[in-house]
């Protein structure tokens, strides 16, 4: 869905996170990737945003991110300016399903 608002938009997306990045030729940048239904986004945290936001982009598992949309090279990417850790929303959902495991023989 983030091929819809045009370059610069702010937007918000959330997800698990699939992949944390740290190249050592991206001088203190790093590249997170979240999943949703919808598919995957690519995320850009920029070192000031890494300091600010630690915890959350080092030990989140479910992050929601606000940010800039940027294009480049047909390569869409949101540039973070807000990280939340909503990790707790999935141990609410864990805690709500049912265990299949317990209905079978």
């Amino acid at each position: 869905m983030l091929d819809l608002p045009p370059a610069g938009a702010r937007v918000a997306v959330a997800g698990l996170v699939l992949v944390r990045q740290r190249p050592g030729t991206a001088k203190g940048v790093i590249f997170v990737t979240l999943e949703d239904e919808t598919g995957v986004a690519n995320v850009v945290v920029w070192a000031k945003m890494f300091e600010r936001h630690r915890r959350a982009v080092i030990a989140g598992r479910l992050l929601r991110v606000t940010g800039r949309l940027q294009r480049e090279a047909g390569v869409t990417h949101v540039v973070a300016e807000r990280i939340e850790d909503i990790s707790d929303m999935l141990d609410d959902l864990l805690r709500h399903t049912p265990c299949r495991a317990a209905d079978q023989p």
